[in-house]
């Protein structure tokens, strides 16, 4: 993609504020740590890699004000700070693994002056975001031999350059596919309450000319059934051991939709979205937002006021149900228990 979600300018944070697309693309400047919670809380930026680039950064926009030679209180507050920001999303697993990397440096280097641990932490930061643009091109060259010219491919919510630094997880298989010469189609859940696949997957990929289709989201069986899908690519916000997969909300219904029909599903996801301290799928923690999200849309009250409503934002898909895992080591295939170790920890 063109347009990059997030980059660090001037010594603050600049990201699209995803919330203002399709119509609008205004950038925020995120100058302070209470800036990118906010933002990563909001979904002004959101997609577990980028969340976990945001987070890298908010370290860096949290020591800004930190002055002094005091070790005792840089540590105390540079936890407090990883403590803050993991407290903004909690099933994301790459916002917790790229703090345990700034952790990590901050760990290392105990003995060296505060200045200079700032600078080992803005160079480890800088590293998370090249490493993002990288896999996800990896990513991407792997995916894309799973697609051949006139298939028809189907993805739920957004896993592309928005979700990412600047090329995507799922989307960046259609990226690289393109690139190739590939002649396919795209159908994009609208991918309800939030609407992300109608938003910010169809924006990303007209952009790129790629053949796109919006459906509502109780749509998918019947094009299943006319035979209309050939595959389905999703993004992953974390991975357990065995390969259980917490994606967006609805991504659990296509999977059980693409079994009965026969469709492989793939989930596309680099090394940091997986949690190998978990056995399984029920160990991840969903989160539960605000149920205005499922009451209004655009602003516009769309049920009662006194209705109850149940809002998780992620369900879980179980491995039995997903085809393949595509990472930046390759495609991960069943038995996952086994092979996800095995690739992971070469």
């Amino acid at each position: 993609m063109a347009i990059s979600t997030i980059k660090w300018i001037n010594n603050c944070a600049r990201i699209i504020d995803q919330r203002k697309l399709p119509t609008k693309l205004v950038y925020i400047d995120c100058r302070n740590e209470k800036q990118m919670w906010h933002a990563i809380k909001t979904l002004a930026v959101r997609g577990a890699p980028a969340i976990g680039v945001a987070a890298a950064f908010g370290v860096l926009l949290g020591l800004k004000k930190f002055k002094g030679s005091d070790k005792y209180k840089f540590y105390k507050d540079f936890y407090a700070l990883c403590d803050h920001i993991g407290s903004s999303r909690p099933t994301a697993v790459n916002l917790f693994n790229m703090l345990d990397r700034m952790k990590k440096t901050v760990e290392d280097h105990r003995d060296l002056p505060i200045p200079e641990i700032k600078k080992l932490l803005h160079k480890e930061a800088q590293a998370i975001y090249r490493e993002d643009q990288r896999v996800c091109r990896q990513m991407g060259d792997f995916g894309e031999k799973l697609i051949q010219s006139g298939k028809n491919c189907l993805t739920v919510c957004n896993a592309g350059a928005l979700a990412t630094v600047d090329y995507g997880t799922a989307l960046g298989v259609f990226y690289s596919a393109k690139k190739k010469g590939k002649k396919f189609k795209v159908y994009s859940c609208e991918t309800r309450p939030l609407l992300q696949g109608a938003r910010l997957t169809t924006w990303e990929l007209l952009k790129q000319n790629i053949d796109t289709t919006l459906i509502c989201d109780n749509m998918a069986a019947t094009l299943m059934k006319q035979k209309k899908i050939d595959m389905i690519f999703a993004g992953a916000d974390r991975i357990a051991s065995n390969g259980d997969t917490a994606n967006k909300i609805g991504t659990y219904s296509l999977a059980v939709l693409a079994k009965h029909h026969g469709i492989p599903l793939y989930i596309v996801a680099p090394r940091s979205t997986f949690d190998l301290k978990i056995k399984s799928g029920k160990q991840i923690p969903i989160e539960e937002r605000s149920a205005r999200e499922v009451t209004h849309m655009g602003g516009v009250q769309t049920a009662p006021a006194n209705v109850k409503v149940y809002n998780p934002a992620f369900d879980v898909t179980d491995n039995q149900l997903i085809t393949g895992i595509v990472t930046e080591y390759g495609i991960i295939r069943p038995p996952f228990a086994k092979n996800i170790k095995k690739t992971l920890r070469r």
